[in-house]
């Protein structure tokens, strides 16, 4: 039966699905996985590469991308789709600074991104975006806020979330472990512990990882700030050291 409506983007099948959009949903399932956490001083996210040789170049991150200053994006799906939203987010963002002179809101960022990645879905000889992002940003009258958007052009606003692959059990933990006043420290512990739960690979290893906050500085101004492998291998080794007991006993 899908085989007859997933031709097109534009087709509805019967029970009122678009099979294209669900295919595009189901890419990104299979994508390297992404977390985000609100903590009590900023936000935290984390993403498993994709590339893993010795012999890559790291010119740039491979999963978060910076929109402005005090907009950060973390990318699960096809890198090249989200090259060319993140293009048109960092083109908003710097036009909207210009005529307004005051940074462009995280939602409605967002939602301008949203809205073309939805007219992707609605005409003939397009086919869906295959990405999804988590969207980290600051303003001083909503404070910190995280997004995650979609190929269907659907946002919606989180204190914590996961996409990627094994979502579903990295947001079973979130639900059961998350508190609104986590510290960093406590952030990137429970970022770990999913990680070493839902990862297909047996252990966690930094270079396998990327991490990244967006924080005020001491000017009260919103700053990323990425977390290098040495940094974050030091994080995992206390993590595994703290919990080394607890893991033996489960054993």
């Amino acid at each position: 039966m899908a085989s007859r409506y997933d031709r097109r983007t534009t087709t509805f099948s019967p029970d009122g699905r678009l099979f294209q959009v669900e295919y595009a949903m189901e890419a990104i399932r299979q994508a390297s996985a992404c977390i985000g956490i609100t903590y009590k001083d900023g936000i935290l996210m984390v993403g498993e590469k994709n590339i893993k040789s010795k012999l890559w170049i790291p010119e740039r991150s491979e999963k978060f991308a910076i929109i402005a200053e005090h907009l950060v994006v973390a990318i699960a799906g096809i890198t090249a789709d989200a090259n060319i939203l993140v293009d048109n987010s960092q083109l908003a963002a710097a036009r909207y600074q210009y005529r307004y002179q005051q940074p462009m809101p995280l939602e409605m960022c967002v939602h301008d991104t949203c809205d073309h990645t939805q007219y992707f879905t609605q005409f003939g000889g397009l086919r869906p975006f295959g990405v999804s992002m988590l969207w980290a940003g600051y303003n001083s009258k909503d404070g910190f806020q995280l997004f995650h958007s979609d190929p269907s052009g659907n946002y919606a606003e989180w204190q914590a979330t996961a996409i990627g692959n094994n979502a579903k059990s990295a947001q079973s933990i979130l639900k059961e472990d998350y508190k609104e006043d986590l510290s960093m420290e406590a952030a990137i512990d429970l970022c770990i512990k999913i990680l070493t739960k839902t990862m297909d690979s047996p252990t966690l290893d930094a270079e396998q990882l990327e991490l990244c906050t967006l924080r005020l500085d001491e000017d009260g101004k919103a700053k990323y700030h990425q977390f290098d492998t040495k940094e974050l291998g030091v994080r995992i080794k206390k993590y595994q050291e703290a919990n080394k007991d607890k893991k033996d006993n489960d054993d």
